[in-house]
């Protein structure tokens, strides 16, 4: 590791400042940070300790929708009892990630700009376009079964870690910043960038824009959601294929609908052609089928990660199907 100034941020402007200049990386729950700065693939001359700020607390706004701070602890996200009772799937998906221990640490922004876990991305020499651009993707014609079958390009074929970024995305959440200049709020299907020609460049933030907080509407569709994930082991491992669901119901008839998927994609993954399909068609499996279908219809396997189309099939008619028979 190198050496790196450390600073402890007592306000949101002192943590602004000294990050505009660039080299600098905040640090939270530091669940991600401190492992790749001990790799050597991040080397921040300065790192700027946040967790002083006033940004943990979960409120639920009188619309019904929550404000979730960017400090908030994943485990205490996953067991609020507004999140448990009104948007289960984000309670799922983050008892879903991680461990016990680490959920205690990791914070919500933490969360959402975690960086990928592709082993060439974090061996710290291998060709990786994100680490070092220009360089090339190792992943591409080597070994690539953990690798993204969507939103992927010929520069980079990561796949996004997240659990809980997978269920945001499929209940329109909005992440709210603030940089030098002033406040923004950035729909969640804009934060995450996709690879294209530039993969390092992850997201839609500005080095000196801090996040504050995220806003989870309030909808028909959120009490009625789910979260699914398939992995190599019960526990403490990354998504094979994952599928965060929500329907509302008039009937047996699907009025919205709103699926992403985890594991197989370069971000959150909203499947939107999938829900629009669902729209007006009764909750049975030949709709689940079809929607499964749409949302995989883009999919590029490489060498090792094919059997990742049909899981995600798999997991979305699952999902689907335990989130309308209320078998969660």
């Amino acid at each position: 590791m190198k050496p790196f100034t450390y600073v402890r941020a007592e306000r949101e402007e002192r943590a602004i400042e000294i990050t505009k200049n660039g080299g600098a990386q905040v640090i939270a729950g530091g669940t991600t940070l401190v492992d790749l700065m001990r790799i050597g693939v991040m080397q921040p001359t300065t790192v700027v300790d946040i967790t002083g700020l006033p940004l943990d607390t979960i409120e639920t706004l009188p619309d019904g929708g929550l404000r979730i701070g960017a400090l908030a602890r994943n485990q205490t996200v996953a067991y609020h009892a507004a999140v448990v009772q009104r948007f289960p799937v984000l309670s799922e998906a983050i008892l879903a990630g991680a461990s016990p221990q680490i959920r205690n640490m990791a914070t919500t922004a933490g969360n959402l700009l975690q960086r990928t876990r592709c082993a060439y991305f974090r061996d710290g020499v291998s060709q990786c376009n994100k680490r070092a651009p220009g360089s090339g993707c190792a992943a591409l014609d080597g070994y690539n079964r953990m690798h993204a079958v969507l939103g992927t390009s010929e520069q980079c074929i990561a796949t996004h870690p997240s659990d809980m970024c997978v269920a945001l995305a499929a209940l329109d959440a909005v992440v709210h910043v603030r940089g030098a200049a002033a406040r923004r709020a950035i729909r969640f299907a804009d934060l995450h960038a996709l690879p294209g020609k530039t993969p390092h460049i992850e997201h839609a933030l500005a080095p000196d824009e801090l996040i504050t907080h995220v806003e989870v509407p309030a909808s028909a569709f959120a009490a009625r959601s789910h979260y699914v994930k398939v992995r190599d082991r019960s526990e403490f491992a990354f998504a094979l294929a994952s599928a965060a669901v929500a329907v509302a119901l008039k009937g047996k008839t699907i009025t919205e609908a709103r699926i992403a998927l985890g594991g197989v994609a370069t971000k959150p993954w909203r499947a939107l052609e999938a829900e629009a399909a669902l729209v007006g068609k009764p909750a049975a499996p030949a709709a689940f089928q079809r929607a499964a279908d749409l949302a995989l219809a883009g999919a590029k396997p490489r060498a090792h990660n094919a059997f990742k189309i049909e899981l995600a099939r798999r997991v979305v008619v699952r999902a689907l199907t335990e989130v309308v028979g209320g078998q969660r």
